[in-house]
């Protein structure tokens, strides 16, 4: 078949590279200049590096598998790296279970409670048995009031602010249930899985073409193609569509009616600084901000994981928030939300200074995070579409999981079996 598809994220460049194998003709239009989407990188010193913090788990089997099939299996490497916790205007280790049940903000049967509610879950195994709970309620009732309300509570709430209390325990299942204390990366950055995909894609005749905002999707009742017109006016024919772009995205440009279950999900928007500084600012790897009155959700010290000499002797920090995308942090020009930021760093290490920032590049994204509420499970819609020759495959249609890229590549190969591609 003539496959199109839009996106070249994770799971866009997988199905491509799944469909050229089986000998499909493949076109991949993507409206960036970028390979990898939310994964998408920039250089720092020489090195790339995710615009948004990533890594993988020892549990995801999908993209551990990916990446050995395109023999950089080698360049996979795992750590244990360390977290903290902000609380109450100090930084505190929570990598261990010792260091959990020390927690200050925890009594001993808060300690016990946290560790014990976070044991069952991992021990379910359908997560779609919490679909009807909010995650808060649940977390009160089993973790205690206390673990919830020094730990859990103001993680939602940074992550999903006024919709906290409407979040889906399903969701909070999936982030503890599927994840593990080690941490994968791949040497050189994951830009070097999605440069393999698209070389294997090429060199079986698919193509990239970049610069490619979709404008419109149609297919007139009864036709055997789809037609894609882009912003540059281009115009496409094929015989199969998939579309991996955010739930609204599609449909806009699918002129898709506003009652239809693919508008009914809602998301946040993503902002991240990645800032490049001359030395260390946090002791840990990844920072939990539990107090209400940071404007972000969290730091990651990228290079406490992986050693600064990949990056020219450079720390790399991210600084990372969820937000409407109608917020402060997400409208504010990046210079001027920088300076916003910087006396909430000097409250994380008193020491910091503006001038340890030798460079610094801020991403936004408008669709990141879907708000996954007990009633979201009923608005997913079906990978089949209105349009007979079109199939969306987005992360809003991975629940109970979050958005990963082991998800991705799991969706991409589900898609290409659906529409015989693979």
């Amino acid at each position: 078949m003539n496959l199109g598809i839009i996106g070249a994220g994770a799971t866009g460049l997988t199905a491509a590279y799944d469909a050229v194998k089986a000998g499909h003709q493949v076109t991949v239009l993507e409206a960036a200049d970028e390979l990898g989407g939310l994964a998408a990188s920039i250089a720092v010193g020489g090195t790339p590096l995710e615009r948004y913090y990533h890594h993988i788990f020892r549990s995801d089997r999908e993209m551990i598998a990916l990446i050995e099939e395109l023999g950089l299996g080698g360049d996979l490497r795992f750590h244990k790296p360390t977290t903290g916790v902000l609380r109450d205007g100090r930084l505190h280790p929570f990598s261990t279970p010792l260091e959990m049940l020390r927690f200050p903000a925890f009594s001993l049967l808060d300690g016990v409670r946290f560790g014990a509610s976070s044991a069952a879950l991992k021990l379910v195994r359908d997560g779609e048995r919490f679909n009807d709970r909010t995650a808060l309620s649940w977390l009160r009732r089993w973790a205690g009031r206390g673990a919830t309300e020094a730990v859990w509570e103001p993680l939602l709430r940074g992550k999903f602010g006024d919709r906290a209390d409407e979040v889906s325990m399903a969701w909070l299942w999936a982030r503890v249930h599927c994840r593990t204390f080690e941490l994968g990366y791949v040497h050189g950055g994951f830009e070097r899985v999605y440069a393999a995909l698209h070389d294997a894609v090429s060199a079986r005749g698919g193509k990239v073409e970049f610069g490619k905002r979709v404008e419109a999707i149609r297919q007139p009742e009864g036709a055997e193609q789809v037609t894609v017109t882009t912003g540059d006016g281009a115009r496409y024919a094929f015989d199969q569509l998939i579309v991996t772009t955010p739930q609204p995205v599609f449909a806009k440009a699918a002129e898709v009616p506003a009652d239809a279950a693919v508008w009914r999900n809602q998301y946040l928007g993503a902002t991240c600084f990645v800032l490049e500084v001359d030395r260390s600012v946090i002791p840990y790897y990844w920072l939990n901000i539990n107090d209400p009155d940071f404007p972000f959700l969290a730091v990651v010290e990228h290079t406490q994981m992986v050693d600064r000499a990949e990056y020219g002797g450079r720390h790399v920090l991210y600084v990372g928030n969820y937000v409407p995308r109608d917020d402060w942090r997400f409208t504010t020009d990046p210079a001027e939300l920088l300076d916003r930021f910087i006396p909430y760093l000097q409250r994380l290490n008193p020491d910091f200074d503006r001038s340890w920032i030798q460079e610094w590049h801020f991403s936004r994204a408008p669709f990141a995070q879907p708000v996954v509420t007990p009633e979201y499970r009923a608005g997913i819609p079906d990978h089949r579409t209105h349009m007979s020759r079109v199939t969306l495959a987005t992360m809003a249609q991975i629940y109970p999981h979050d958005r990963g890229q082991n998800y991705a590549v799991a969706l991409a190969r589900k898609v290409t079996r659906l529409i015989g591609a693979s």
